[in-house]
């Protein structure tokens, strides 16, 4: 791909994120926007970046969604599993960076009244009481154990347990 931009990167992982066992619709790729990078760009940005990945043949329209082409889907393998976000975006930039499509397919069309749409119930849903199921559950801070409970010593070797 000639011109790099950092929604593109963004919007590709976000759909990896979002289509995993079905083309994703666009209320789903942007909330998992929001999860990967904080905030959401522009409508008219991500309309941009829709139109350049589909036409890079990285992004596909299918069953009234957005899924990834098997060429995405292979650059999605090579990334860090384990890897925070940021890590798998520096990752997915190189890797755009160095994929040349074979062909140019055709561009993927979203209005950006569309996309405003979804930007907006997104918002709505995140400050009303409905959580975003694509965010991972909080990691305890510390692993102490309970209070009151502790080690015992182990029994030695050779010795019968009492009863």
């Amino acid at each position: 791909m000639s011109p790099l931009h950092d929604v593109d990167v963004l919007l590709l992982l976000a759909t990896s994120l979002a289509a995993k066992r079905r083309p994703a619709e666009t209320g789903e790729i942007v909330a998992a926007i929001d999860l990967v990078n904080g905030n959401v760009p522009g409508e008219e940005k991500l309309a941009e970046a829709f139109a350049r990945l589909g036409t890079a043949g990285l992004l596909v329209a299918a069953a009234g969604g957005i899924g990834l082409s098997p060429a995405a889907e292979g650059l999605i393998e090579i990334l860090p599993r384990k890897g925070d976000h940021a890590q798998r975006l520096f990752e997915l930039r190189g890797l755009l960076g160095a994929y040349r499509p074979a062909e140019e397919a055709p561009a993927i069309s979203v209005a950006a009244a569309d996309l405003r749409a979804a930007i907006l119930a997104h918002r709505a849903a995140a400050a009303g009481p409905a959580k975003n199921l694509l965010v991972p559950k909080p990691k305890p801070e510390t692993s102490q154990a309970r209070p009151g409970q502790r080690q015992r010593k182990p029994l030695a070797k050779g010795k019968p347990r009492p009863r």
